[in-house]
């Protein structure tokens, strides 16, 4: 989230006509909210493909093969004169990919291996109380109250979301590889952030997507993860229908629509919040898989859902006070440091 400068007690307040600063919020917020429904969708997509017999890894392979192709022809139209981006941005963009995309991905894979999923997804996405926390390292400034109990909030509604102590079984090693897909979810958000980016939301997508598949690809090749795939049809809102359409829905929406729209809202909402707000992928979810694939919410995911609201609520709240006690006092708001 950009700081907005204070203008001088002197000069009057116009309120005719609202700045770009001022509306970066509003937007990033929609942009998030975005991500999180196209995020969101991949699980009900994948839950039919699973089902004739492909594996994790031979799936998110294809996704991000599939979306990086998408992505390839409009990333070099947005680079025509400035190829020099690359060059500087290189490493940026191979290490996004390799690790927001493939690792997060590979440690989610082998953590299920070990855990419930439910569990595995918790532990996932305690991303957003691991930028808090890495914000109040950073800056040496206690977060505020209510951003703190919007967290905790949160963390309970996503417990209630997965329902994680249906079937909960720990592992040290699986617990391990769920914290290690947290860290990588967290750098997701950190690196997608930088508001003062020159680089192209698309042509990091675009690149780190790439990135990312060349990874998947080769630990698919070794052996690493066990990588099967099927022709056969799925089924689909209670109908049977080709493979390729859960494929286009899962990379077209839930890896370059999700991507794009996710980095755009990081960028004007900064990291916390927008992790925050990235929380509802699992109640979205929840509703996709019903729709898609007829699988029902349960109450307490029902109520889960409106407690990751409220946490939301929290955290946004936070951000607001803060920027309003340092217009209070005649100051501007300090530059958020990674959130």
């Amino acid at each position: 989230m950009t700081a907005v400068p204070v203008p001088e007690v002197s000069a009057p307040l116009r309120r005719d006509r609202p700045s770009r600063a001022a509306s970066a919020p509003a937007t990033g917020l929609l942009l998030a909210v975005l991500s999180a429904t196209a995020f969101s969708t991949s699980g009900a997509f994948a839950a039919s493909l699973l089902a004739t017999g492909w594996t994790p890894a031979a799936l998110v392979t294809v996704r991000l093969s599939l979306a990086a192709l998408v992505l390839l022809a409009p990333a070099l139209w947005q680079l025509r004169g400035r190829m020099h981006l690359l060059r500087r941005h290189g490493l940026r963009i191979v290490t996004y990919g390799a690790v927001t995309m493939a690792a997060c991905q590979l440690c989610y894979f082998y953590a299920v291996s070990r855990l419930s999923v439910g569990v595995a997804l918790l532990l996932e996405y305690t991303a957003p109380v691991l930028i808090v926390a890495l914000v109040w390292l950073r800056t040496r400034t206690r977060p505020g109250w209510l951003r703190l109990a919007g967290a905790g909030v949160a963390m309970v509604g996503l417990a209630l979301v997965l329902d994680v102590a249906d079937g909960m079984r720990l592992d040290p090693v699986g617990v391990a590889f769920g914290l290690a897909s947290a860290v990588c979810c967290a750098a997701y958000f950190l690196m997608s952030s930088r508001a003062d980016d020159e680089l192209p939301p698309l042509v990091l997508a675009g690149g780190g997507l790439a990135s990312a598949a060349v990874v998947l690809g080769v630990v698919a090749a070794l052996g690493l993860v066990p990588t099967a795939w099927s022709a056969d049809p799925v089924v689909l809102v209670g109908a049977e229908v080709s493979p390729l359409v859960p494929l286009l829905g899962i990379a077209l929406v839930a890896a370059v629509l999700a991507y794009l729209t996710g980095i755009a809202a990081s960028r004007r909402l900064g990291a916390t919040l927008a992790s925050f707000v990235g929380l509802l992928e699992v109640v979205v979810a929840v509703v996709w898989a019903w729709l898609l694939v007829g699988q029902l919410p349960t109450s307490g995911q029902l109520v889960g859902g409106l407690v990751i609201l409220l946490g939301v609520v929290a955290v946004k709240a936070d951000e607001v006070r803060a920027a309003r006690r340092g217009r209070l006092d005649g100051s501007a708001p300090p530059v958020p440091v990674l959130s």
